[in-house]
């Protein structure tokens, strides 16, 4: 199962990907997103807690302006594309 990190404040993202069988995990700081398939922030900063480093290895999806079904989609290809 691809484990999804999700910025704390989507939490509607957060219930959608759970309902689509994702291992969702709440991203409070950096830390929080290692060993994730794939990231989703708000978009409002451009670095969102330093996770744009390019230490981590998971894709980053900026959800601002897409809804929560349009950013299932895009976890989806996302993780297709690793496995």
């Amino acid at each position: 199962m691809s484990k999804i990190g999700v910025e704390e404040s989507l939490t509607n993202i957060q219930e959608a990907l759970r309902e689509k069988g994702f291992d969702v995990v709440e991203i409070k700081q950096e830390a929080d997103a290692k060993n994730v398939d794939c990231c989703v922030v708000t978009g409002l900063e451009s670095n969102v807690m330093g996770i744009s480093d390019t230490s981590l290895k998971a894709s980053i999806i900026e959800a601002n302006g897409l809804t929560a079904d349009e950013v299932c989609q895009e976890v989806e290809s996302k993780v297709n594309l690793i496995q």
